[in-house]
C-alpha cells in the first residue's frame, strides 16, 4: 500500500454500506494516487483524505399533501462535497431509488467535473426519494414547494447553486425558484436551469447532450476520425440521450438506438430527424414508452439493452452502472472503438476493466457530460451581470469549454494519438482542486 493509498482505505472503512460512493472514490484514486505519491506536499497536508471526505451531507424531512388530502413524507438530501474552487454546484434528482450514498457519489464526481470546466464552481448534489411518475402537476408543485422550504437554508448564489437532474426539469425548477423567491424575497441566481423568461440561459436544456457531442468530435479529430457516418448506439431516452442524438444527426452521424425501462428501439440504418422528433414527443410530452412507437424500419426489443447491435460508438446516456460485464462483452464484440459516457458513472468497475483491457477509447463522464454544468456556470455569470446572452454566444462558449476540457485531458492523459482520457480527466481535475485546497491552508 502506498502512502497516499491509506487515506482511501480509511475512508472506505469509515463509510460502510455506501458502494456507489466507494466506487467513485476508487475510480478517481486509481489514477490519482500514483501522481500523489510523487508530491510530498500532499502527504504532509493530508490532502487525499481532505478531498475524499465531503464538507457536509445534509438530510431533511419533506412533508407534503397529495391530491387525496393525505400527508406524505419523503427524505431530502444535499451533499456539499468541496468548495475550494467556488460555491457548491450540482443538480437535484427526484427518484425513489436515491439515498445518501447516491448523493455522496454524485457530489464527489461533480467536484471534479466542475473543476475541468475552468469555471469557479465547487461540487454538490442533492434531491429526494420522491417519485414524480404518476403524480399530478399539483402534487409535483406542492412537493417542490415543501422541498424548497427545507433546502433554502443551505443554498444561495455564493453558497450553493442547485440545478435540475433526473426527475427535475424546467417545470420543477420553476416551482422551486418561485418558492425560494417567496421565502427569501430575493430574485437572484440561487438555482440554474431556469426558464429564460426569468433569468435562465438559452442552450441550458440541450447543453449536456450537445456538449457531449462537441467533446466526442474533439476526441475523434485528435485520432484523425470524422464523426460523419459513424454509427452511434445510445441508451436512454431522456434529456441527455435525446439532445445527444439531436446534435449527432446535425453532425451527420447515424443514431441506431434508444432505450427506456421497457426495452430498446433499434433502427439499423439510423433514425431520421422526423423519427427523433416523434420519440421526443412521446417521451417528453406524453410520458410514453418506446414500445408504444410504430416507426418505419425500427425494431423494439423488450427488456433488452442496445449493446448487441452493430455500431462504431457506444454512448450510455441513461443512468449510473447501466453497463455491466455482459454489456461490456457485447460492446467489444460489436467492434466499437469508442465508448463515450454521457450519463454519470454509467459503467461498472468490472465492465470498465474489460473495456480497457481491449484498448477501447473510453471517454469518461466527468469530461464528456460537463456541458450541462458549464452552461449552468454561464447562467450564473449572466445572472450576476443582469444580462441575457444570445444562443450563438452561449453555444460558442460551450464549444470553447469542451475544447479546453479536451486539451486538459490530452495534456494529463499522455498526449500522442493514444490518450488515456480517464487518466487525463481525473488528473487534470484533481490538480486544480488540490492546488486550490492547498492554497487555502488548513481548510
Amino acid at each position: 500500500m502506498s502512502k497516499a493509498d491509506a487515506p482511501l482505505q480509511r475512508v472506505i472503512e469509515q463509510t460502510p454500506g455506501e458502494p456507489q460512493y466507494h466506487q467513485a472514490l476508487e475510480d478517481v484514486m486509481d489514477t490519482v494516487l500514483p501522481y500523489a505519491d510523487e508530491h510530498p506536499d500532499y502527504k504532509r497536508q493530508n490532502l487525499i483524505e481532505r478531498l475524499l471526505v465531503p464538507d457536509r451531507s445534509i438530510q431533511f424531512r419533506v412533508t407534503w399533501m397529495d391530491d387525496e388530502g393525505e400527508v406524505q413524507i419523503n427524505n431530502g438530501w444535499r451533499g456539499q462535497h468541496n468548495n475550494a474552487i467556488g460555491p457548491y454546484k450540482g443538480g437535484l434528482r427526484f427518484h425513489p431509488a436515491v439515498n445518501l450514498d447516491t448523493f455522496k457519489f454524485l457530489a464527489f464526481e461533480q467536484t471534479f467535473k466542475n473543476a475541468l470546466t475552468g469555471l469557479p464552481m465547487g461540487g454538490g448534489k442533492g434531491g429526494a426519494d420522491f417519485n414524480p411518475k404518476g403524480k399530478s402537476d399539483a402534487e409535483i408543485m406542492r412537493f417542490c414547494q415543501a422541498f424548497m422550504t427545507e433546502l433554502h437554508h443551505y443554498i444561495g448564489p455564493d453558497q450553493d447553486i442547485p440545478a435540475g437532474d433526473i426527475g427535475v426539469g424546467s417545470t420543477e425548477i420553476g416551482y422551486l425558484f418561485g418558492t425560494y423567491k417567496k421565502i427569501t424575497q430575493l430574485h437572484q441566481g440561487a438555482l440554474t436551469g431556469k426558464n429564460p423568461a426569468f433569468g435562465g440561459s438559452c442552450v441550458r436544456t440541450e447543453a449536456t447532450g450537445h456538449g457531449c457531442v462537441y467533446f466526442l468530435q474533439a476526441v475523434l479529430e485528435h485520432q484523425g476520425v470524422q464523426l460523419e457516418d459513424q454509427r452511434c448506439a445510445l441508451s436512454g431516452a431522456g434529456n441527455v440521450a435525446l439532445h445527444t442524438a439531436e446534435k449527432l444527426l446535425q453532425c451527420g452521424a447515424r443514431v441506431i438506438s434508444f432505450s427506456d425501462s421497457g426495452g430498446c428501439l433499434i433502427n439499423a440504418d439510423g433514425f431520421s430527424q422526423k423519427q427523433l422528433q416523434q420519440i421526443q414527443q412521446t417521451k417528453t410530452r406524453h410520458g410514453g414508452s418506446l414500445g408504444d412507437l410504430k416507426l418505419e424500419g425500427t425494431e423494439y426489443r423488450e427488456d433488452a439493452k442496445p449493446w448487441e447491435a452493430e455500431y462504431d460508438i457506444a454512448i450510455p446516456a441513461a443512468t449510473q452502472n447501466e453497463i455491466e460485464e455482459v454489456d461490456a462483452r457485447h460492446i467489444i464484440d460489436s467492434g466499437a472503438r469508442f465508448l463515450c459516457e454521457a450519463a454519470n458513472m454509467p459503467t461498472t468497475q468490472q465492465a470498465m476493466s474489460q473495456l480497457r483491457e481491449k484498448n477501447l477509447c473510453v471517454i469518461p463522464a466527468k469530461a464528456a457530460n460537463a456541458g450541462g454544468v458549464a452552461v449552468s456556470g454561464l447562467e450564473r455569470a449572466q445572472n450576476a451581470q443582469r444580462l441575457s446572452w444570445s444562443y450563438k454566444k452561449v453555444d460558442q462558449c460551450l464549444q470553447e469549454i469542451m475544447g479546453d476540457i479536451h486539451r486538459i485531458c490530452v495534456d494529463y492523459g499522455g498526449g500522442g494519438d493514444q490518450v488515456d482520457y480517464i487518466k487525463g480527466a481525473n488528473l487534470g481535475a484533481f490538480v486544480r482542486v488540490a492546488d486550490a485546497t492547498l492554497a487555502h491552508g488548513c481548510y
